[in-house]
């Protein structure tokens, strides 16, 4: 007997141990390996589960590494989970599928505030509200439980972040004809748009790039932000704008297929032609907008303020917000796009001799 067990130990394991093992086959609910125990090691039930699809794809003899469970049960045999090495496994062909462009398939989770999380086998992903097709963001209730295809567009294995995409699946085709359509927009170039959102930084506008093959428009919505709304100052761009309205948009950006556009570069700048208009001393009427401790400014015309300094206001003369006042041009810097204004006074100052 001892010359029959020469050369054949038979080790012993405890709970935990990371061991090497071999693949021998499996059944509907199990999977047997060969970890140089008495017996062969079983990876079944609830650890079957979480490595199905790992384990689907390992061959007769090929060689990964498994936990111990439990060293040995009622039956005799020795427990095993493949979690790390299924682990591993997902995020290589996560990375993979993102890399390539491959469609996975994942399970409809929960709904939370801002998107959705699915289970992407034994991982929970997230899909922003953003990150869904126009059809399919109607009625998200729909894909709780449900398989549905994706796309991978940001993985972090260390902070076990997986970043999905529903509407590059569902959308996949409009999406490259944007892109194609993106590659025909010009800088400088000015389009007629529609207000489809206005927001708290600016309004998006959305314009239409003629596709021949076809045969339409393809829409493209682009950012005009708030600074680019008009020639005037503006604090609140729905005070401006309101969606559904059609306006004219100038090209001044294209950058990562987004779109920068501007409302007021597609008009005339006023200030191209003020030093002609607003000659040194010559006079002007206005209403002021703006009271700061250096002075008053007041509007001159849309895009166009003046500044009347402090020290050229009476003590007696109280200017407030909508008043109407006439002053004449002290001088223009048209390159600073600076007015000085002096105040045209009606009535004889207070203590003037």
């Amino acid at each position: 007997m001892e010359e029959l067990l020469k050369g054949h130990t038979i080790k012993t394991f405890n709970k935990g141990d990371v061991v090497e093992a071999t693949f021998l086959g499996k059944d509907k609910r199990n999977a047997f390996f060969d970890i140089g125990g008495k017996s062969d090691a079983v990876l079944g039930d609830s650890y079957f589960d979480e490595a199905k699809t790992f384990i689907q794809k390992l061959k007769v003899g090929e060689k990964v590494k498994a936990t111990v469970m439990e060293p040995e049960n009622k039956e005799g045999r020795i427990l095993i989970s493949l979690r790390n090495a299924a682990l591993t496994s997902l995020w290589e062909r996560l990375q993979a599928a993102k890399a390539k462009g491959t469609v996975i398939e994942v399970t409809g989770r929960d709904i939370v505030g801002k998107g959705m999380t699915v289970d992407v086998e034994s991982l929970v992903g997230f899909i922003p509200s953003s990150q869904f097709g126009k059809k399919t963001s109607k009625n998200l209730e729909a894909l709780i439980g449900k398989r549905f295809k994706v796309k991978v567009i940001d993985l972090d294995s260390e902070k076990g972040r997986v970043l999905l995409s529903e509407k590059l699946v569902s959308e996949e085709e409009e999406l490259k004809l944007i892109q194609e359509a993106l590659t025909k927009v010009k800088i400088g170039d000015i389009y007629e748009g529609k207000v489809t959102q206005i927001t708290s930084f600016g309004a998006f506008v959305e314009i239409k790039i003629e596709n021949k093959t076809k045969g339409r428009g393809i829409p493209i919505e682009g950012l005009v932000h708030v600074s680019e709304l008009s020639w005037e100052k503006v604090e609140d761009p729905a005070d401006v704008l309101s969606e559904g309205e059609k306006v004219k948009v100038k090209v001044i950006g294209v950058e990562g297929g987004k779109l920068a556009l501007s409302i007021k570069q597609s008009k005339e700048d006023p200030w191209q032609k003020a030093e002609k208009k607003y000659k040194t001393d010559s006079r002007v009427e206005g209403v002021v907008v703006r009271i700061s401790d250096f002075g008053v400014f007041v509007n001159l015309e849309p895009g166009i303020e003046g500044l009347i300094h402090i020290t050229k206001i009476p003590p007696a003369t109280k200017l407030k917000l909508g008043d109407k006042v006439s002053c004449y041009v002290e001088g223009i810097d048209q390159k600073e796009r600076r007015i000085s204004l002096g105040l045209v006074l009606t009535a004889k100052p207070v203590g003037y001799k």
